[in-house]
């Protein structure tokens, strides 16, 4: 990693270079995602949210929901929302029972584009790890939920500018 961004000095400890290197990976990752699905018109994050309509199927689901399922976190959800039901790949409805919620579903042309998208995913995803042997794979799954698990349990840092 410290060749790899041409540091001079080394890294203040092992967390700060396994930081750091999980950072630079998941850009590059993320980069190599956006090249299959922005061609066909959308984002990685309108993907995230079409393949979770997909799975919710014909129940739908409110948009909060959608946003605690996300794998990357929006703060615009309505904003998201929108820019997929333009597309006309949502459809969304205000709920009935509680007017503050809106209830989100994939319309058949958001199902079309996911089928053309699946394929290719695949393919990027087995680019991505596919030289790795299934053990170090299955081991990258592990540490990197127990990174998430702690992540979730530690106490958040602050920054009071001191």
């Amino acid at each position: 990693m410290q060749r790899e961004i041409r540091q001079g000095r080394p890294f203040g400890s092992c967390s700060q270079e396994a930081t750091l290197g999980l950072l630079r990976t998941s850009d590059l990752v993320r980069r190599q995602l956006a090249q299959v699905v922005e061609p066909l018109g959308i984002t990685l994050q309108q993907y995230n949210v079409l393949r979770i309509l997909r799975g919710a199927g014909e129940a739908g689901l409110p948009t909060l929901e959608i946003v605690e399922r996300m794998i990357e976190q929006a703060p615009g959800i309505t904003r998201l929302m929108d820019r997929l039901e333009a597309k006309k790949l949502v459809r969304r409805k205000r709920c009935d029972a509680d007017r503050r919620q809106v209830l989100c579903w994939i319309t058949p042309p958001g199902l079309e584009l996911l089928g053309r998208l699946d394929a290719p995913m695949l393919a990027a995803d087995e680019a991505i790890l596919g030289r790795l042997p299934i053990r170090k794979i299955e081991t990258l799954i592990r540490v990197l939920d127990d990174v998430r698990s702690g992540i979730a349990t530690a106490p958040q840092p602050t920054n009071k500018g001191e």
